[in-house]
């Protein structure tokens, strides 16, 4: 059987925003239905019934647990159209897309949407331990006195929720304290860092400025426009920010990291035939796709590098090398990680302590994050590779031909490589 080709046929997201602020009302269902019924809307899905619906967010409330298909429900889409949930942290919106794309190349179904969402601004708080053990043990209590009773043995302090911190459980730390690591092991200077931010607020504006972003954003909440995007900052500004997670020596801040942030984002995808049926446009192709884990718990620095063993997989079996493709949108989870990713491809010694037989080699920086990328637009976890397999895709049909490479790299020591083409 000869896998059928997967097209990019359509994309739409919210703005992405900081947490707790225009959107910090809005759960993650009202967040993802408002990007799958402007997609609905821009490519005339009403009441069609797609193949399937996936995707995910990162931290979902319990009630949650089928977010995907129970947002299906509430959009104008045929109710038939069956919805799954996926989880791969960072990874989310692009292994949704790897889930439908593969799901059509092996003639399963004829199209579905990829999408993921993050309410930064809603995530659930934890209990203590021993608060949760009185609540579930009142519970069980038939009584109302006896509820009381239970209930009267809890302290003060046992109601003092835990906020999300975002630790890796088998570290103890933060991403972007990894990522601290990351800097100081690869030798990432704060001055490059802070470049690269510029360079992405910068790109990002001008695409504003050009008009790229217009057909890809639903207003929502009477916000058009990415607001992390900063158009006055500048390398002196930049260079002020305090260290945020090294405070001796730290090169990483709030300038060169992404912030928590609320938004979604959905992709629909289907085969040629699907598309030329329906007269939606094929912007372009998923060709192939690696995903990857590391070791990250005795090598810290490593957290977030493990698409330095995809891309080499995937290069490998498509047979191209890394300087062959016309644009490259490297997810901008830090600064120092897009940094240290390019500096292990392109360094013999480094790619060989990686395992890989030879360097990838070097990338022309004028075809990275054209349009500006996680930096300036910010990171809504779940969402992000839908919004940069929109980009790319787009790019890739202005063009009318040419490949793009994406990578975005997730927690848990995991990242996904993938190729378009048009």
């Amino acid at each position: 059987m000869t896998p059928k080709k997967v097209a990019i046929v359509g994309y739409n997201r919210t703005p992405f925003v900081k947490h707790n602020g225009v959107f910090a009302d809005a759960t993650n269902q009202d967040l993802l239905v408002a990007a799958l019924n402007g997609l609905i809307d821009k490519c005339n899905l009403t009441n069609k019934r797609l193949g399937e619906v996936a995707g995910g967010s990162v931290i979902k409330h319990i009630s949650e647990s089928n977010l995907i298909r129970e947002s299906v429900m509430k959009t104008s889409l045929d109710p038939a159209t069956p919805g799954c949930d996926i989880q791969q942290a960072c990874d989310t919106g692009i292994e949704s897309a790897i889930y439908i794309a593969n799901k059509i190349a092996l003639g399963q179904i004829e199209s579905g949407i990829a999408c993921g969402v993050e309410a930064m601004s809603n995530i659930p708080f934890e209990t203590n331990a021993r608060l949760r053990k009185i609540l579930l043990k009142a519970n069980s209590e038939k009584s109302t006195l006896g509820k009381l009773k239970v209930l009267s043995k809890a302290k003060i302090k046992d109601f003092i929720p835990i906020p999300y911190k975002g630790k890796e459980p088998e570290t103890g730390l933060v991403m972007g304290e990894h990522t601290e690591i990351t800097a100081k092991y690869y030798g990432i200077s704060r001055e490059d860092q802070d470049r690269l931010a510029l360079q992405s607020h910068q790109n990002m504006a001008k695409a504003y400025d050009e008009g790229f972003y217009d057909d890809m954003i639903t207003p929502f909440l009477g916000i058009s426009i990415d607001n992390n995007m900063r158009r006055d900052t500048s390398y002196e500004k930049l260079s002020r920010l305090k260290p945020a997670f090294g405070k001796q020596n730290g090169t990483l801040t709030a300038g060169n990291s992404t912030p928590f942030t609320d938004g979604a984002s959905s992709i629909l995808l289907g085969s040629e035939e699907w598309a030329k049926e329906n007269n939606l446009p094929i912007l372009a192709y998923i060709t192939q796709a690696e995903i990857a884990g590391i070791e990250y718990i005795k090598n810290k620095q490593n957290l977030l590098l493990a698409p330095v063993n995809a891309a080499d997989r995937m290069l490998k079996r498509a047979h191209l090398k890394l300087d062959e493709f016309d644009f490259y949108e490297i997810h901008e989870a830090f600064a120092a990680q897009v940094l240290a990713t390019l500096k292990i491809w392109e360094s013999e010694k480094l790619s060989k302590e990686f395992g890989l037989e030879n360097a990838l080699g070097h990338i022309d920086r004028s075809k990275l994050n054209i349009k500006g990328s996680s930096l300036a637009a910010a990171h809504p976890f779940a969402a992000t590779g839908g919004r940069i397999i929109a980009t790319l895709a787009k790019l890739l049909n202005e063009k009318g031909s040419g490949k793009g490479f994406i990578s975005i790299c997730a927690a848990r020591g995991q990242g996904v490589t993938m190729i378009l083409e048009k």
